[in-house]
């Protein structure tokens, strides 16, 4: 009761602190009580700090839309970048991690791909960027990858981290849509309604892919009582509405891969028949490119059209589609930039202040820039093959591999009593095949949005098969 009073007191003490900075026109002075009431919850409400930050993912802000001296996330990234040293000086002092978990196949790539990064830092065109490249990764990392697989042990946990994280994301739906409506639900206005939650429409399009099978999940996870059924049944309905104005044709496709990567898993088909035709597709497409490509050229369909299969329709338009066009002319550059520099690479996060010089004449769209301050390679993989070399590439996809690896041996695992256990596993694979496979054309693991997921869903794995190892080792 009196630790109640208390908190009670200084919460109210702190609002009226803000309120009053607000009101003198010192709004940036109010967030000194609220880095002190997140000091206050990182130390004595840890757990219920970390959770939180599922909350306030989707809704950070990038103080880059009002400073253009900087970006950072407000308020995820310094939650994390505090949360990453008060863990990590707790671990020091009083060691709370199992001490094998380097053997956590997931644990060991992502550490061989930061060690690559710092090696790569070294090298790079622009060590100085490479570092805070690196240090941003170790805030995302650290604290809910490695740290999350202690917070996350609890199933309590896991599904309010999940619940959290979809309740934002509606919430900033609820705000585009709303948005959008004020313009008709245009095609243009689609690209920057979710500002300021969201820098455009694919990283939008990418979350709420995302959380398609998260929410369908949680219907399916157990039995829930008519008032829980009801607002999932709405969030449904809010994430596919979100989806599909987003207008973003890769978080579609990426849906429908999702899905037919869930049926290989619970159906349990072999797998090396599909790869088997997989190879022989990809020979084909090697050898035929050339008359692939005139076909392809054929295709006038534009994305600027609201029609769904019209826009489905347009992914492939290489001759006119001005988007399609530009991610080409950044794929070239980023292999361009491999070859001249195959082993270290230019340099984590320096892709942007390189790649302009390498764009081909032939290859320039309407929307290129001779200044190459147009963002990133639009892809995960080719990214990383540009700014850390071949063996920045291997390391990114050993990540790739160890996460689907893992992640399909616990869910054939839990036994199928585990009913609730083996839903969330398996509508967490479908929630990070989205991603993935949006990542053939799009890269977004530097931000907060798609890292914090991402890294939590595969802390929540490595949660759950390590609970899976002690009760094969300590059977009733």
């Amino acid at each position: 009761m009196k630790k109640s009073v208390i908190y009670s007191f200084v919460g109210l003490l702190l609002s009226l602190v803000f309120g009053l900075l607000i009101w003198q026109d010192q709004a940036y002075l109010s967030l000194f009580p609220a880095g002190l009431l997140a000091i206050y919850f990182a130390i004595f409400q840890t757990e219920k700090l970390f959770i939180a930050i599922a909350f306030f993912t989707p809704l950070s802000i990038n103080i880059e839309e009002f400073n253009s001296s900087f970006g950072l996330f407000l308020p995820s990234e310094p939650l994390l970048f505090g949360l990453m040293l008060w863990l990590s000086a707790l671990q020091i002092y009083r060691p709370f991690m199992p001490k094998n978990l380097w053997r956590q196949p997931i644990l060991f790539s992502v550490g061989v791909f930061l060690l690559w990064i710092f090696t790569s830092s070294i090298t790079s065109s622009h060590p100085l960027i490479s570092f805070k490249f690196l240090l941003a990764k170790l805030w995302f990392i650290v604290p809910v990858l490695f740290f999350g697989i202690h917070f996350l042990q609890k199933e309590k946990n896991r599904i309010t981290f999940i619940w959290l994280f979809i309740i934002s994301t509606c919430i900033v739906v609820i705000y585009t849509i709303t948005h959008h409506a004020m313009y008709a639900f245009g095609e243009k206005e689609s690209h920057w309604v979710m500002s300021p939650f969201f820098k455009d429409h694919t990283i939008y399009g990418a979350i709420v892919a995302l959380n398609v099978p998260l929410v369908f999940g949680l219907y399916f996870y157990k039995k829930h009582a008519p008032l829980i059924q009801a607002v999932l049944i709405l969030m449904i309905a809010l994430i596919l509405l979100g989806l599909y104005f987003s207008y973003t044709r890769a978080a579609w496709l990426s849906v429908f891969g999702c899905i037919f990567i869930a049926g290989l898993i619970f159906y349990k088909i072999n797998w090396k028949p599909l790869a088997g035709f997989g190879l022989i597709a990809l020979i084909i497409i090697f050898i035929k490119w050339d008359s692939i490509q005139m076909e392809l050229a054929r295709n006038k369909q534009d994305h600027t059209t609201e029609s769904f299969d019209e826009r489905l329709q347009s992914a492939t338009n290489i001759s006119t589609d001005a988007s399609n066009l530009e991610r080409i002319n950044r794929w070239s550059c980023a292999i361009a930039m491999f070859e001249n520099r195959p082993v270290f690479g230019y340099g984590p996060g320096t892709y942007a202040f390189e790649y302009a010089p390498f764009q081909e004449p032939e290859n320039l769209t309407i929307i290129s820039t001779n200044f190459g301050d147009m963002g990133n390679a639009h892809s995960e993989y080719l990214g990383s093959l540009a700014e850390m070399g071949l063996i920045g590439l291997l390391c990114f996809l050993s990540i790739v591999a160890c996460i689907f690896y893992t992640s399909i041996k616990v869910y054939h695992r839990i036994p199928t009593m585990e009913r609730g256990t083996r839903v969330l596993v398996l509508t967490m694979i479908m929630a990070m095949s989205t991603y993935f496979i949006h990542a053939f054309l799009n890269n977004f693991l530097d931000t907060d949005k798609a890292a914090v997921p991402i890294w939590a869903m595969c802390a929540m794995i490595i949660a759950i098969g390590l609970q899976q190892d002690k009760l094969a080792a300590n059977p009733k």
